[in-house]
């Protein structure tokens, strides 16, 4: 069966279409939805099967381990270690093209956490997966979109063709992503320093 697309308004997007996106969620299903940078794959971070069909559709080395996005700040808290410091500098760039990466929690599965118990969580400024996971009550693991060779996929069409029959949903907002990734962040040891220089600009002193 190929994934169905769904669309929805960026700005406002109709509730019923995202329960219906977060009932496959709950499901163990993957889904595609657009953000602030590439579109992404994603599923629940509760769901152990969800997270190992992620891997398995990415082809992706589990020791590279996946980053997630939360509806808010105060959601981060549950699964990142976060000083005054980071979040005085989360609240500053957040919502944002930035992955910032912090020491995880216990409630983070090993799966997604490096060698050195290091979390990436992003807040993006989109609306429609920040109230993914707003509904859903956990963060969703996340993911580029990605052919099978490596291809960005730019629009909720290209996705269905290329990856439709190991999704379960496409969310479409009418958009095209730019090749654009998030900028990465690591406020380890209360020290910024960038990882990644990506779409988001920010300006180290």
């Amino acid at each position: 069966m190929v994934a169905p697309i769904l669309e929805l308004d960026p700005e406002r997007p109709s509730p019923r279409h995202l329960q219906r996106a977060v009932e496959v969620l709950e499901k163990d299903g993957l889904v595609a939805y657009p953000t602030d940078t590439y579109y992404a794959l994603g599923c629940s971070l509760g769901s152990k099967r969800g997270i190992e069909r992620l891997y398995q559709l990415k082809g992706r080395d589990r020791k590279k381990p996946l980053s997630f996005l939360c509806a808010d700040l105060e959601r981060v808290a549950d699964y990142a270690k976060v000083s005054n410091f980071a979040y005085r500098t989360m609240k500053s760039l957040a919502p944002g093209a930035f992955t910032f990466i912090l020491p995880a929690t216990r409630f983070v599965p090993e799966v997604l956490q490096s060698r050195q118990a290091e979390v990436g969580i992003r807040v993006p400024d989109a609306s429609i997966p920040r109230e993914l996971a707003r509904l859903l009550g956990k963060p969703l693991v996340t993911t580029s979109a990605t052919a099978h060779d490596g291809t960005l996929l730019v629009d909720a069409r290209e996705i269905k063709e290329a990856l439709g029959r190991q999704l379960d949903l496409v969310l479409d907002d009418g958009g095209i992503r730019h090749l654009e990734a998030s900028t990465v962040v690591s406020l380890m040891e209360d020290q910024i320093q960038i990882l990644r220089q990506g779409k988001g600009e920010l300006e180290v002193r």
